[in-house]
């Protein structure tokens, strides 16, 4: 089933997010390092290009992403027009403390010392922007939970002498264009709940990691790594189940359940630095969207014909 998620306080913070742009001199875009691409906002590269404004792009949680993808992604991104990529952890102080000279370097006509540099802060939901902001303004500012969508205000302040700093509400755009996105950005949390089936979503997971971290399952729930990579997602979560004890009366699995521990150990690291999709992953599922869309066109074109 589709994923779709779009609150009504979404279109209202893209409409604040376009005017607050005339006045910005650098977009940071927080992504999530373990899906930079699913995670970014198509409507943020659209105001930022309107604009001509420059992107901090930061794959932010690296640390729970793959080390190998992270970098194919920064390569990826470094070589686009106005896009300048750093991979960083939220919570790592020495990180955060680079990016206003890295926001320097990107409108270096504000150090002229007459206008301040205006940045402002992006990206979906939970994917670590309060956290950010906090970090910046060394104090608590910004409520932070992990849950999607707990920021709901624009607010701007002084990050120091020259500098001010707006942060925005996460925002997701009104249609996800490929199915997979809406699973991926399920899986990591920056859907709300009610809008999807943990164990649709689970499943899904679970495919992608007995694909490209079989052993790392393996490990985690002392399963054996030959058969590991023989399972389905449905079969893993059925595993996970029996090994959790994930009971219902009567002896019978609750796949819910299992599927919130499989969810959980991902969103938390528990299995390892695990990355969704890298460049080349996401090429093929573009082009194997493209080929169904025009497969399933040619049949109704057949079909009226």
């Amino acid at each position: 089933m589709p994923i779709q998620w779009f609150p009504g306080h979404m279109a209202s913070a893209r409409k604040k997010a376009a005017e607050a742009m005339a006045a910005i001199d650098v977009v940071i875009e927080v992504t999530d390092a373990r899906l930079p691409e699913a995670s970014s906002n198509p409507m943020i590269a659209e105001l930022r290009r309107f604009r001509n404004r420059p992107c901090l792009k930061l794959l932010n949680k690296s640390d729970l992403a793959d080390p190998e993808a992270t970098r194919a992604w920064m390569d990826f991104y470094n070589r686009q027009p106005g896009v300048q990529a750093v991979a960083i952890s939220a919570k790592s102080a020495a990180e955060v403390a680079r990016i206003p000279a890295l926001c320097r370097a990107l409108a270096p006509h504000r150090d002229d010392g007459v206008k301040p540099l205006r940045m402002i802060i992006m990206g979906i939901p939970n994917v670590g922007k309060s956290t950010l902001m906090n970090a910046l303004l060394k104090r608590r500012v910004a409520k932070v939970g992990d849950e999607p969508a707990v920021t709901k205000h624009q607010q701007t302040l002084d990050l120091g002498p020259g500098m001010t700093l707006t942060d925005t509400p996460g925002m997701m755009w009104p249609k996800i264009d490929f199915d997979a996105d809406g699973y991926m950005l399920a899986a990591s949390h920056a859907i709300g709940r009610n809008a999807v089936i943990d164990e649709e979503v689970a499943a899904f997971l679970g495919e992608i990691l007995i694909a490209r971290y079989p052993a790392r399952l393996a490990a985690r729930y002392k399963l054996d790594a030959a058969a590991t990579a023989a399972l389905d997602g449905h079969a893993l979560l059925e595993t996970v189940g029996r090994r959790r004890g994930c009971l219902v009366k009567g002896g019978g699995l609750d796949l819910e359940k299992a599927a919130q521990i499989l969810l959980q150990d991902y969103r938390d690291g528990a299995l390892g630095r695990i990355s969704l999709e890298t460049p080349q992953s996401r090429a093929q599922m573009i082009a194997a969207a493209e080929a169904a869309r025009l497969q399933a066109q040619a049949e109704e074109d057949g079909e009226g014909g």
